[in-house]
């Protein structure tokens, strides 16, 4: 009996090729982006080689790129970033890869587009240089993250040496409660078990609230399992999956999509943990580590940790509601879908962002920000007060230049909020996007349901 990790993982491992304990792994599709795909294309070319099957790789520009709209073709948020971008984008062009440049129609955070042109499908082994590959998991796919040396050698020779991680099964069964998301699941469970509680594993996610999600939930409920200190995260592909994929530019052929590829029934997994959907609700962090989150209507915990207090300016056993804060994020590829947008503006709706917030609103693909823009969603954005961007990793991370100001408290939709994270003393709160946009009206970390009642509405 064998799990989805092990089908995926056998169908992919090359017969022989094991060496100390690890196994060399054919992979089908490279990903890479500017700010370190573009060492390892650089290093391969300073070796005189080339890619082994260029088509398989995909350049994307994304993680340096400005967020300002109407931004130039090389144009960075960073200083000295422009290199970057113009360097990836000769050595992919000349290397043959598929470029998705500043300008391409399809430009986006490469988590966030991977999925919108089934670059990442059912089956397939997909690496990055980058962590939060492992997002693309919610398609049934093996996919993670890698260093940039990793990156050349599959660029060069189509497999990755890597050790086969212990796995784990993460079932959450009965509902998620209305006003809950998967970004406040995957906060939960981080917070419940601890930043190292995926421990290098291979994690299943399965259960009835994981059926529930759409494509996009599940998304980011993968995205966030590097941030529990998985290797990786899957979920068996379903009909919401085909649906989803079928008639992308790079989705195999239908037969190959309706293929049956789930976990078998007698499988045992090294771990599992077993999460009741109710008892789960709008999350938080306080600290700064994911695993310091809380509920969104509970106190800061009175267990020490005076560090990350001091850092973030709270004091023990106070309520995380009604903290003031200075800046709101939405966006990353963690919550930069269209989903995120639509439950966000929801909220912002016939609002006005507080005086004194600085509000950014940065979508994760030209698809997303083309179709937002099509619903109205940008002017929502823009009448509340919201700054809106073009399509990137923005403000998610500071790479020098443009962010918040030096201790500004912003309420994030994010993944990370280590110090420094989004800028030199700024202080993350991790969060759904429904309530950035809440608290950035309120000028506090507020719930969407602690607004007044709007007018119209009234």
């Amino acid at each position: 009996m064998r799990t989805l990790f092990d089908k995926l993982w056998d169908a992919h491992r090359v017969e022989g090729a094991a060496i100390g304990g690890h196994d060399l792994i054919a992979i089908d599709r490279l990903l890479l982006h500017e700010r370190t795909g573009g060492v390892a294309l650089k290093s391969l070319a300073e070796k005189g080689l080339r890619p082994l099957d260029p088509k398989r790789a995909f350049a994307v520009m994304d993680h340096i790129v400005s967020f300002r709209e109407g931004r130039d073709r090389d144009e960075a948020r960073s200083p000295g970033g422009g290199a970057f971008i113009t360097e990836t984008r000769a050595m992919a062009t000349e290397a043959g890869l598929n470029l998705i440049d500043t300008d391409h129609p399809s430009q986006g955070i490469v988590h966030v587009i991977a999925p919108e042109l089934a670059i990442a499908a059912p089956g397939l082994t997909l690496v990055c240089p980058d962590s939060h590959t492992c997002s693309l998991g919610a398609l049934g796919a093996l996919a993670w993250g890698i260093g940039s040396s990793e990156a050349e050698h599959a660029l060069a020779t189509g497999c990755v040496r890597v050790k086969k991680p212990k796995q784990m099964r993460i079932r959450i069964e009965g509902r998620l409660p209305p006003g809950v998301t998967a970004k406040d699941l995957a906060l939960h469970i981080i917070a419940n078990y601890g930043a190292n509680g995926g421990n290098g594993c291979a994690i299943e996610y399965s259960g009835e609230a994981v059926a529930d999600l759409d494509i996009e939930a599940r998304l980011t409920l993968c995205n966030l399992a590097v941030e529990f200190a998985a290797f990786t995260a899957v979920i068996a592909p379903d009909e919401k999956t085909r649906a989803f994929l079928e008639g992308k530019p790079f989705a195999p052929p239908s037969n190959v999509l309706r293929q049956r590829l789930e976990t078998d029934e007698q499988a045992v997994f090294d771990r599992e943990i077993l999460i009741e959907a109710t008892t789960v609700s709008p999350q938080i962090s306080w600290g700064t580590s994911p695993e310091e989150t809380i509920s969104l209507s509970g106190r800061v915990p009175t267990d020490g940790r005076e560090k990350a207090l001091r850092y973030m300016g709270l004091a023990p056993g106070m309520p995380i509601e009604g903290v003031p804060i200075g800046g709101a994020f939405i966006g990353s590829c963690t919550n930069g879908r269209l989903s995120d947008l639509v439950s966000a503006a929801k909220v912002l709706r016939g609002r006005k962002v507080a005086e004194g917030v600085r509000a950014v609103c940065v979508p994760g693909s030209q698809g997303v920000k083309r179709e937002a823009e099509r619903q109205g969603l940008d002017v929502i954005f823009k009448d509340a007060g919201f700054e809106w961007g073009a399509p990137g990793c923005a403000m998610c991370f500071y790479a020098g230049g443009e962010t918040f100001a030096p201790g500004t408290r912003v309420v994030s939709s994010t993944n990370r909020n280590f110090e420094g994270r989004q800028g030199p003393g700024v202080r993350t709160h991790l969060t759904n996007p429904a309530v950035v946009a809440a608290s950035a009206v309120a000028g506090r970390i507020a719930s969407p349901s602690s607004l007044p009642v709007r007018e119209e509405a009234a």
